[in-house]
């Protein structure tokens, strides 16, 4: 994907017509009229969206291009800052109305035999120098093991193991008013824009569900986590919402699971296991579990899965997959799961080429909303012409016609 973005920027002519047509295939307009997007004058919020959207292959930012005498950008600084504050466009819907749209086109490229996943991740939005941000909070940066400021930025996405597409998002501020460091500004509760203010000061196990179930018609059968999400809570309400989970189970003696008749942690599971692999396999075993959302849930009302062992061959290390597919064989669960990488991928590629967090330095929360979908609608034209390239399927007409 980084050679397709060094090859636009030699080309700036040729990327002008590969956003026109991206543009025209999602059919740019209906998508931003049906999303509340209106102007009552002046520039088309399709013209100042397309630019905007353009903007990083120009190897400037909004401030430098509207001092730019390359005409870089056909309206002024007032037009740009209006339609990115602005609290009643609906960017989250927008973005999940383009992303199912390709999301249906690239599924028709999938085999049935190849399953396609939902990613859930969260990642840091860091805006470590700001003072003033509407909702700044401090928040914990699992990487570096400290807090930052900034927020955490949820992110959901749809992959079959060969493109990546954000489905949906939402920068979390923290929950606890301590943590807050720039209070939330006075909105009309009638605007989108107080919903996601209201819902950025949500639990983000909650967010996520919300999420989940506004991806309702996402073929996808399996949603994966990291450790961070795989908690018995959430992996039971995820299965409410008929999506089985896969995840990497949190090694801790605080979560226990129904294993011979009791109740145990992971590392006692572990210990009844045979702890040297068969051969070359890494699998070192799988049991079948119970899982409880509550402490003092009956065991009829508990939720079976599946927990398979790996070790590394010369190492004492290991880790361990939780699947509610129990009927799953323990290969299959190892081959769905490496595809929770594609989202890690995403993340480096947003931050790292694609200005996530560095191009537009607002205050408001709304373009902070705004920003962050238009670098995801970027990762989504680039994805496609990766897999068109990559993909024979694609070429001509002949990929409207493959099932």
């Amino acid at each position: 994907m980084t050679s397709i973005i060094a090859d636009i920027n030699d080309n700036r002519h040729v990327f002008k017509s590969s956003v026109d047509h991206f543009f025209s295939k999602i059919n740019i307009s209906k998508q931003l009229k049906s999303s509340n997007f209106y102007k009552k004058s002046g520039f088309s919020c399709t013209q100042i969206l397309k630019e905007l959207f353009a903007l990083v292959f120009t190897g400037k930012n909004l401030y430098r291009s509207l001092l730019s005498d390359d005409a870089l950008l056909t309206f002024r600084k007032n037009t740009a800052y209006r339609f990115l504050n602005s609290e009643h466009f609906n960017w989250e819907k927008l973005l999940y109305k383009v992303m199912s749209q390709l999301i249906s086109e690239v599924d028709r490229l999938t085999g049935k035999d190849r399953e396609s996943v939902l990613i859930a991740d969260d990642s840091l939005f860091s805006r470590q120098r700001s003072k003033k941000v509407e909702l700044l909070s401090r928040v914990f940066d699992h990487t570096s093991h400290r807090y930052c400021r900034g927020f955490r930025m949820l992110t959901l996405g749809w992959s079959d193991g060969n493109t990546f597409l954000p489905v949906n998002f939402n920068l979390l501020s923290s929950p606890k008013d301590e943590h807050v460091l720039c209070p939330v500004q006075e909105t009309d509760k009638r605007t989108n824009g107080y919903k996601r203010r209201q819902q950025a000061r949500m639990p983000a196990t909650d967010v996520l569900i919300e999420m989940l179930r506004n991806a309702g018609s996402i073929p996808a059968r399996f949603v994966l986590f990291d450790s961070w999400f795989t908690l018995p809570q959430t992996v039971i309400r995820v299965k409410r919402e008929n999506r089985d989970v896969i995840g990497m189970v949190r090694i801790t003696e605080k979560i226990h699971y129904f294993c011979n008749g009791k109740w145990q942690d992971i590392k006692s599971i572990y210990g009844s296991i045979c702890n040297k692999p068969c051969g070359s396999s890494k699998i070192v075993g799988s049991v079948c579990v119970k899982i409880r959302e509550q402490r003092d849930c009956e065991l009829e009302e508990c939720t079976d899965a599946k927990i398979v062992f790996i070790q590394e061959k010369k190492s004492k290390d290991w880790l361990a997959l939780l699947s509610t597919d129990i009927l799953l064989p323990d290969e299959e669960i190892i081959r769905i799961y490496g595809k929770r990488w594609d989202i890690e991928v995403f993340f480096k590629v947003c931050k790292s080429n694609l200005a996530l967090a560095r191009e537009f330095q607002g205050r408001s929360y709304d373009m902070l909303t705004a920003a962050t979908a238009i670098v995801f609608m970027r990762y989504a034209m680039l994805s496609i012409e990766a897999r068109n390239k990559s993909d024979d399927r694609t070429i001509g007409e002949f990929s409207r016609q493959v099932i």
